[in-house]
């Protein structure tokens, strides 16, 4: 099967044929994604999802066209969605950190304490391997390759572990509208976690 015959069978929803394309590029685009990353586990992760991309989008396959620049524009725009979400999450944080910053300023040493109270018994309710990976993220200053490496599941994972523990934080303080976020307090958060 060559691959406009492939291109074809796939628009139809032929699995082998999106198989044999796989089989084909999967390397290569990881190869290609590598020289972005440097990073042979995140650009597995982006290539596998440029895949699943082009799958879904098959419908606008050209029958007498290769795939192979579709194929490399998905697995491109993959890489710069898989930065800009970083930035986004590295952003929001940097605007509560700054928040939290301007709060502490203003606010007595007793309700710092209860905030700290509430975010160590927030972290405590976590799902053992989310809060894990959230003291790996922000106690010990792990990135999220790092955390992947060292628990060995892949950058996505640790992505929807964070994206987890970021989502029952935020709950637990929405009623106060609190900007409170690990600020200046690493160390008392880290030392209750650690006893």
């Amino acid at each position: 099967m060559n691959e406009l015959e492939a291109t074809i069978a796939i628009k139809n929803g032929d699995e082998n044929a999106f198989r044999h394309l796989f089989n084909l590029y999967y390397d290569r685009l990881v190869a290609y994604i590598v020289t972005y990353t440097h990073d042979k586990m995140t650009s597995e992760d982006i290539v596998q999802q440029a895949f699943i991309n082009f799958w879904y989008a098959k419908d606008k396959l050209k029958d007498f066209k290769s795939p192979k620049s579709y194929l490399y524009t998905i697995a491109y725009n993959e890489f710069i969605n898989t930065i800009n979400k970083e930035k986004r999450q590295n952003n929001i944080l940097n605007i509560v950190y700054e928040n939290a910053l301007r709060d502490r300023i203003e606010e007595d040493h007793e309700a710092l304490e209860r905030r700290v109270n509430k975010m160590n018994q927030i972290i405590q309710t976590l799902p053992p391997k989310c809060r894990q990976t959230l003291e790996m993220n922000k106690i010990k200053g792990m990135k999220y390759q790092e955390i992947a490496e060292t628990t060995g599941v892949s950058v996505k994972t640790v992505e929807s572990q964070m994206s987890l523990a970021f989502k029952k934080i935020r709950k637990g303080f929405e009623k106060e509208n609190l900007h409170l976020l690990f600020m200046n307090f690493h160390k008392k958060i880290k030392l209750e976690l650690l006893n």
